[in-house]
């Protein structure tokens, strides 16, 4: 691929790239520059053995802040922390892959603070994996640590964030654990998968299908859109945790939950046009 077609491609991941640098490093600024040391590693580099572009990208983005974060603590610097709100997918416009880490960030600035105080192998683990849903394998391969280790790096630095965040973030990060569940069990068509995840007298009330009772009855009425799942992406939904249904970037449904002790106990399917409009759909916010 010629320079031009590859500044095309890196332009379409640069939304993601700088989602991922910034929750890193809590700057704007060093979140740019990851960003676009990450463009001069491309365009210098051979791509013709690259499957994924996208991944790619995002492991030299997190090398690239990775150095930081460990020089920012070998000098013992203060903290970098912007305090505006990072990157956002504000309003209807958020349907396109590249964009799924803007939907999927529960991350604001109170939250920054407390990723903070984690080691930067750690700070870049959590990252990854709990917002960005990278796997641990690939984050394993940043660190030069085997999967198991990074897994525990992981969990380690979960239980910290927790330990450290107001209950209604902790109410929001467990809330968007729950969803991502839902989600990937749909993706995959694992009926005990939805199961796990909704309350034994969940209530679906769909656009379309009207009301649907019953843990079994919901998640076999959820199966029939398996197929579907691979457009669905990760947002607030009038101001609690949900999802956005965008094939090709453009908004056709969304689904907003309710909550019962860790459990999904209400699914609202928005699909009609004129109730769409009226949906308050952005990106994660505390």
């Amino acid at each position: 691929m010629d320079e031009a077609g590859l500044a095309v491609r890196f332009e379409e991941q640069r939304p993601h790239l700088l989602a991922v640098a910034y929750r890193m490093l809590g700057s704007h600024a060093e979140a740019d520059d990851a960003v676009q040391n990450a463009w001069l590693r491309l365009s210098g580099a051979d791509t013709a053995e690259v499957a994924n572009l996208a991944g790619w990208l995002t492991t030299v983005v997190a090398r690239e802040c990775l150095k930081v974060l460990r020089t920012r603590r070998n000098r013992r610097e203060e903290p970098l922390t912007d305090t505006t709100a990072g990157p956002s997918a504000g309003g209807h416009d958020v349907g396109d892959p590249e964009a799924e880490a803007l939907l999927a960030d529960s991350i604001g600035p109170a939250l920054m603070v407390v990723l903070d105080s984690l080691a930067p192998a750690e700070r870049l683990a959590f990252v990854l994996h709990d917002v960005f849903a990278v796997p641990f394998g690939e984050i394993a391969a940043i660190l030069e640590r085997s999967p198991a280790a990074t897994r525990q790096l992981t969990s380690r630095a979960r239980r910290r964030v927790v330990g450290a965040t107001p209950p209604r973030q902790v109410d929001v990060i467990r809330q968007r654990q729950v969803v991502r569940a839902f989600l990937a069990a749909l993706r995959h068509g694992d009926f005990d998968g939805l199961l796990a995840v909704l309350d034994p007298d969940v209530l679906l009330r769909d656009d379309g299908a009207g009301l649907v009772r019953g843990a079994r009855a919901v998640g076999a009425h959820a199966l029939t859109f398996s197929r579907a799942a691979r457009f669905v992406r990760p947002a607030l939904v009038d101001g609690t945790v949900g999802l956005a249904i965008v094939p090709q970037g453009r908004l056709i449904g969304a689904l907003g939950f309710a909550f019962d002790h860790d459990k999904i106990a209400v699914i609202e399917l928005i699909s009609d046009p004129g109730r769409l409009r009226r949906v308050d759909l952005a990106a994660f916010r505390p």
